[in-house]
């Protein structure tokens, strides 16, 4: 199904099954489109929404089995926009997931276990809302590969991310919501603006009435930005994502700076959620 705009899309009555979870994938550029959209279909997702430039193309399968919007990420708050929009139009209690294409979720066990049933677990815990932890993939070689992105020779970094805490408008420090920091966001913190430097993002949760994301990808309910309830930990998930590599190659004012992202606490990504467990970039919780 090809919509343009997402505003006709929601008034299709045939657009969006009523079953989650559902994923939105934010479209910036060209890189890897298509592989973003079939890892979210392999993982589980029923129905995965892709919002992305007209003059793009996808292969026929997807064409086929991934509802297609036209949009235009270059407009200021195109993603909060996109996901606020569906927020208001999703039956409440949905399960919705955002990312952007070079972005590849990964969650505990996911070899075996679909997104549906770790969000059912998650469900039965009372969350509405799962951290996910950003972790930045680059390329091993920078000339071979100039926007930073190789599926098959992916690094990530071992070490290097530590958590502060979130001050409330006092300066109080929030209950059970921490900022974390980490990746390339942190070894290159001179090229990243401050704002943009953590790698949390509450990319899993549940529509309900009145709530709103932020540019920050915090919610307007505190709630929904806590990493664990209050009586035990909970899942966490990870996006592992080209993104940051991509912009810092891509930008003029770093990309001449950069030679390669390669440091001693670099290791080849496996592609594997028992790695993301074993360096502590995603938590199981009590779900074994």
């Amino acid at each position: 199904m090809h919509y343009d705009s997402l505003s006709s899309m929601i008034k299709s009555t045939a657009a969006v099954p009523p079953q989650g979870p559902l994923a939105l994938v934010l479209v910036e550029d060209d890189v890897e489109v298509a592989t973003t959209l079939r890892h979210h279909q392999q993982i589980g997702f029923k129905s995965i929404i892709a919002c992305m430039p007209r003059g793009f193309s996808l292969p026929r399968d997807l064409e086929d089995t991934v509802i297609r919007v036209d949009y235009d990420m270059t407009v200021p708050a195109a993603m909060q926009s996109a996901v606020n929009l569906l927020i208001t139009s999703l039956p409440e209690g949905t399960w919705m997931y955002y990312c952007f294409n070079a972005e590849y979720l990964f969650h505990p066990f996911c070899e075996t276990r679909t997104v549906g049933e770790m969000l059912a677990f998650h469900n039965e815990e009372r969350r509405s809302a799962m951290l996910t932890y950003v972790v930045d993939l680059y390329a091993d070689d920078l000339h071979e590969f100039p926007n930073a992105v190789a599926l098959d020779r992916a690094y990530l970094d071992k070490s290097g991310y530590y958590a502060l805490a979130r001050p409330d408008e006092k300066g109080h420090p929030r209950e059970r919501q921490l900022s974390f920091f980490g990746g390339l966001r942190w070894r290159y913190e001179e090229h990243v603006p401050a704002a943009r430097r953590k790698i949390d993002r509450i990319a899993l949760f549940k529509t309900k009435p009145g709530l709103s994301l932020r540019e920050d990808h915090t919610f307007s309910d505190a709630e929904f930005n806590t990493y664990a309830c209050k009586w035990h930990h909970n899942l966490t998930s990870a996006i592992c994502s080209f993104r940051t590599a991509k912009a810092l190659k891509l930008n003029p004012g770093s990309t001449f700076d950069i030679p390669t992202f390669k440091w001693h606490n670099s290791a080849p990504f496996e592609w594997h959620s028992r790695q993301l467990l074993d360096l502590g970039l995603m938590e199981p919780g009590q779900w074994f």
